[in-house]
């Protein structure tokens, strides 16, 4: 790699690295291109060629962090034998990144309210795809076997996810009295019993 590409990807990674403490410390309102580029000591013109727009950074900010959150569930769920254990590590990997990366989270969860990301909706859902394809294949057999009741995909998705999704983002909201340990400890076997066929 040369110089010029070791700089460039320096301040890519400076750009992303300062937009999620900006967005973290300003919120929705304080995030804007102004306050990431002074934050940053990075030009507007370097901020715009690397990332072609303001919302080229959120999304390109979005897909870091879901791709981060993606890789811990991920890595969850593929070491797992059963339905019941599996539906244990999608919850608990969820919960966990949610209290060890909360700025992350907030952006993943706050982000999905912005209109920063309509313009890159491919690149966004390619970044997802991972985690969907690793449920679709733990789903198939176990629905294959009759393990878990006959239902479509994406409701599945939306059983096993939604419930820590949810929890997660009202722990972020600090408006709700949240417990994430508890709620670890709950849901996965109420989330089982709605995907089992009994």
């Amino acid at each position: 790699m040369s110089p010029k590409q070791q700089r460039g990807e320096a301040t890519v990674e400076r750009l992303l690295t300062t937009a999620l403490r900006v967005y973290a410390d300003s919120g929705q309102q304080g995030f804007t291109v102004n306050a990431v580029s002074a934050a940053s000591g990075v030009s507007l013109g370097s901020l715009y060629h690397h990332f072609g727009s303001f919302d080229g950074l959120a999304a390109a900010l979005y897909i870091r962090c879901m791709e981060q959150l993606c890789g811990e569930v991920v890595a969850a769920l593929t070491r797992t034998r059963t339905g019941r254990t599996g539906v244990r590590a999608v919850i608990t990997a969820y919960l966990r990144f949610t209290e060890e990366h909360p700025d992350a989270a907030l952006f993943i969860h706050a982000s999905a309210y912005s209109g920063h990301l309509v313009a890159h909706a491919d690149r966004i859902r390619a970044a997802k795809e991972p985690l969907l394809s690793a449920i679709g294949d733990w789903i198939r057999p176990l629905a294959e076997a009759g393990e878990i009741a006959p239902t479509p995909g994406p409701v599945i998705e939306a059983l096993v996810i939604g419930p820590a999704a949810e929890t997660a983002r009202r722990w972020l909201s600090s408006t709700y009295d949240v417990d994430l340990a508890e709620a670890a400890r709950v849901l996965p076997d109420r989330v089982w019993r709605s995907l089992s066929p009994e």
